[in-house]
């Protein structure tokens, strides 16, 4: 049986029992084959634009299960889905921007999905900021460890809610949002506090400058201070 991390157990876990998914970018495979085995989806998609690594995840699913009947697609991004096809749409391991290119590629055809479990290695601000000027909401913000980094997972569905629109991508306000305290876990606090640590090391950087740039320095003070406040809040 296959066995996941604590990263793709955290990915799993936003799967219902009985609903479809599809992984993009599936690499090894092994978050919708241990979904497909627990019995959770009835049908999962594993589809990656390498081939390489499409032929580790049909490897390791026929090694495992020789008579199975498994759906493999090469492709890029969702292009290799119709419309609605599965309930939820996994990606995980790629930087925030790409994966706002995948789901900016066809907003109708992202739109036709029930939700969407994303595990951005960074530019989260920027992928929260894509989410909330797209017509998503975020229902779930999940931190897990992986070695010495600590991971975020966002859940979003398709729905319109109200946010401050007049925010750029880089504002801090989407880097580490107060959802991240409503949905606080055991993760919550170091991973604020390592933060703040880098935040003031480089406001620290900044005044050591021979001519500093004082409007930087002045941004930067508002993100130490914003998130000062935020890790107050819990």
């Amino acid at each position: 049986m296959t066995k996941l991390t604590p990263r793709l157990n955290l990915i799993a876990n936003e799967i219902l029992p009985g609903e479809t998914m599809a992984d993009i970018g599936t690499d090894h495979g092994f978050l919708p084959l241990y979904l497909w085995e627990q019995g959770i989806c009835p049908k999962v998609i594993m589809a990656d634009i390498s081939k390489g690594s499409l032929q580790k995840a049909r490897d390791n699913c026929y090694t495992a299960y020789p008579d199975g009947n498994f759906d493999l697609r090469l492709g890029s991004g969702i292009e290799v889905l119709e419309k609605g096809e599965v309930d939820v749409i996994a990606i995980a391991g790629m930087g925030g921007i790409l994966m706002t290119e995948i789901l900016g590629a066809d907003i109708e055809k992202t739109k036709s999905y029930k939700r969407l479990v994303l595990q951005p290695r960074n530019n989260v601000g920027v992928l929260r900021h894509w989410l909330y000027n797209n017509g998503f909401s975020l229902t779930n913000e999940q931190l897990v460890r992986e070695g010495k980094y600590i991971c975020e997972i966002i859940t979003a569905i398709p729905k319109e809610v109200a946010v401050l629109r007049d925010l750029g991508p880089d504002a801090i306000e989407y880097e580490y949002p107060h959802k991240l305290v409503d949905f606080k876990g055991p993760l919550t606090a170091e991973y604020l506090d390592i933060k703040l640590q880098i935040e003031r090391n480089i406001l620290t950087s900044m005044n050591k400058a021979k001519e500093p740039d004082f409007k930087a320095v002045r941004s930067q003070e508002y993100r130490i201070d914003y998130l000062e406040r935020l890790v107050k809040s819990l």
